[in-house]
């Protein structure tokens, strides 16, 4: 039989290598009449994959084989055993013809073989095509290395070696690898095709539609990358029916090694393009199916519920497979369950929270706690880390750290890691509740209804005076408040208390000169001591409180100029409590020309955002009387002037008189606005003249 073969020359190759794609897949789709029958062919492809790895005997290219018996073990031939016999007569039909063709065909043999082999298969799909013509060729590779793996130790096995001649094969190893090699790579390369083209046939019909551009494309070119396929088969086993008989023969091993070569760049080539394809339909699926899951959570949060249970796990874990939260107390994973009927704050945030924010909020929480008896206690906070990017970008050990570090100072629930949120939730979270960097707290109620999409202005204003932190209890708040030292300071300066009820005069001031805080605090002091009157001052730095304001605590303190506050994280409150006054006023529509309160927060925002120092003077509850430093410093030193009407109208009556006399004519402020405001008020008014800016 060796001695019938006829090689084909390089020339009748290189001429089929060639070959116009356009008319080739013209004749191709011709033959295609599928019978609509379904084959589910992936286990099949496990057991050629399984042939492929255990023939190779190249060992160090592969696993041990534990792990080849491990893919083996993993397909369920009992699944695939009607399927096989249902196929039976066909891949020995396919298996002869490849057999036979490349035995004695002359020029243009490879195309008239795979022509051939497409029309023994042209009631089947596709992708069923490219399997059955694979496993035709494995059938018989699988039994020659059998033979040439056995030959060694088997008697039987070692005779057959001899009449098919494998022992001169394996003879002649050295000269024949180059072919062994790009044999193999070939394979490989239309395994990963065979793999890719099924991947198309599993994807979900309800996301993407054959007429949808990505899958259209894809569709098209399928045929186009299975004919390549079955060709490169003919092609391996002409190679390697050849090769058995041509041993003595002088064997031009480069030209079969390019050929093979060329053949596994254009699958490699198709491969990628499909691979892209497949990428651009994966993308619309999600789309689709963020879409789905959005909607999903629309309706889950939009439905009246009997407890939170169910709008929890939409938000945060839907699955059961694992407990999505963690307590930090214990340093253990919980369910959603702990949560069941509580008032829950999600505090959203992303991994860069400052250790202002964290101690602050820790504090509160904590002293909630300490007071079970009463109702503000009745709340959990839950912390949903949101990474944005949300799998665009490894999640790195450095991320897992800060991940870690944070959750572990905190002193409530966190979602256990951020990519336990769905994307859908995300955007859900960014579009409905408008998170954007700056943290949040939404609150939810016992029954899963969201009453405020973000309480955290109202904790740092009143902590858990705030409970149940609705927007109705906002309004009450407020409606008991006036502008009075208590609610700018009281809660980051307890002693303020004790200053009230003793009728002392209070005066807060800030800024980072050091020379007029030096000047200012002296000045007050004298002219404190010649009005008769007992005046505390306290420093509160600046919005932005750094190694300037610390230096400043630490000389005000060492040269006792007056009060100061502990440390930055109560400076960085007392700020964040201003900010936070401004948004909660704008939020509920108030206006500058009608709101005093407003009003006076802007003017101290707007001294700190120009860098200028200021002060504010009051007594008890009384309104407080504010300047920028430079004017009130000018009139504590002319104090001579107005002395007399200190004396009859009241100390800070006059003062206030003075400083309205000697108000600067020019002068050039301005306002910004915290990045988290929504509702950007139209008219602005100028915290000296009151017109509009």
């Amino acid at each position: 039989m060796a001695a019938m073969r006829t090689r084909p020359t390089r020339g009748d190759r290189h001429m089929f290598s060639s070959l116009d794609d356009n008319a080739v897949m013209k004749n191709i789709l011709a033959t295609h009449a599928p019978d609509g029958a379904y084959f589910d062919v992936k286990p099949l492809l496990q057991i050629i994959e399984d042939i492929t790895h255990r023939a190779n005997l190249d060992k160090s290219h592969h696993g041990t084989q534990a792990e080849t018996d491990a893919i083996v073990e993993s397909v369920s031939y009992n699944d695939v055993r009607e399927m096989l016999e249902a196929m039976a007569f066909t891949t020995n039909k396919v298996s002869s013809e490849i057999n036979v063709s490349c035995t004695g065909i002359g020029s243009g043999y490879a195309h008239a073989t795979t022509t051939g082999i497409f029309l023994m298969l042209c009631h089947y799909e596709w992708d069923v095509k490219a399997i059955i013509t694979l496993a035709s060729f494995k059938e018989n590779y699988g039994e020659l290395w059998l033979v040439v793996q056995l030959c060694v130790s088997n008697p039987l096995t070692k005779s057959e070696a001899h009449l098919k001649q494998i022992h001169d094969v394996l003879e002649q190893g050295e000269a024949l690898k180059p072919r062994f090699e790009t044999g193999t790579n070939l394979f490989k390369a239309m395994l990963d095709l065979t793999h890719c083209i099924i991947q198309f046939k599993d994807l979900p019909k309800q996301y993407i539609s054959p007429d949808t551009p990505e899958l259209d494309t894809a569709t098209t070119h399928i045929p186009t990358a299975v004919y390549w396929i079955i060709r490169s088969i003919v092609a391996c086993a002409s190679i390697l029916i050849n090769l058995i008989g041509t041993v003595h023969e002088h064997v031009t091993a480069t030209t079969e090694a390019w050929e093979l070569s060329s053949l596994a760049l254009k699958i490699s080539n198709i491969h990628d393009h499909l691979k892209h394809q497949l990428d651009l339909c994966n993308h619309h699926i999600n789309e689709k199916k963020q879409i789905e899951a959005y909607l999903m959570i629309l309706r889950v949060m939009e439905t009246p519920h009997l407890d939170n249970t169910k709008p929890l796990k939409q938000l945060i874990y839907q699955k059961d497979d694992q407990l999505p939260l963690y307590e930090c107390s214990t340093k253990n994973r919980v369910s959603i369950d702990m949560l069941k009927k509580k008032i829950v704050l999600l505090f959203i945030s992303d991994l860069d929270l400052s250790e202002y924010e964290l101690s602050i909020h820790g504090q509160i929480y904590r002293e909630a706690k300490l007071r079970p008896e009463r109702a503000e206690s009745h709340y959990e906070v839950v912390w949903l880390p949101v990474v944005t990017s949300h799998g665009a970008k490894p999640w790195t050990q450095k991320d897992q750290r800060k991940l870690e570090e944070l959750r572990n100072t905190m002193p409530w629930y966190s979602v256990f890691h951020p990519l336990l949120l769905h994307r859908a939730v995300i955007n859900y979270i960014k579009e409905v509740w408008h998170f954007n960097h700056k943290p949040l707290i939404v609150v939810m109620d016992p029954q899963g209804r969201i009453i405020n999409t973000n309480a955290l202005h109202m904790m740092w204003i009143w902590g858990n005076m705030a409970f149940p932190f609705t927007i109705m209890r906002e309004e009450v708040l407020w409606r008991e408040e006036t502008w009075r030292i208590e609610l700018l300071a009281y809660s980051i300066e307890p002693n303020i208390f004790s200053w009230v009820v003793e009728e002392k005069y209070i005066c807060l001031y800030g800024g980072e000169d050091l020379e007029w805080i030096r000047r200012f605090t002296t000045t007050t002091q004298a002219v404190a001591r010649k009005a008769g009157i007992q005046l505390e001052m306290l420093y509160v730095g600046t919005s932005n409180p750094r190694e300037k304001v610390r230096k400043n605590n630490d000389i005000i303190r060492s040269d006792n100029l007056s009060h100061v506050l502990p440390d930055l994280t109560l400076i960085w409150f007392f700020w964040v409590r201003l900010e936070s006054m401004l948004y909660s006023k704008l939020q509920h529509r108030k206006s500058f020309d009608e709101d005093p309160i407003l009003r006076e927060i802007n003017v101290m925002l707007t001294y700190d955002g120009n860098g200028q120092v200021w002060a504010v003077v009051c007594r008890e509850n009384d309104w407080m009387r504010r300047s920028d430093g430079v004017t009130v410093l000018t009139s504590l030193t002319n104090y001579s002037e107005w002395q007399d009407e200190a004396q009859n109208k009241g100390f800070l009556p006059a003062l206030n008189e003075h400083l309205e006399a000697n108000r600067p004519q020019h002068h050039n402020n301005r306002l910004i606005l915290p990045g988290t405001f929504r509702n950007v008020p139209e008219r602005v008014v100028c915290s000296e003249c009151g017109r509009s800016i």
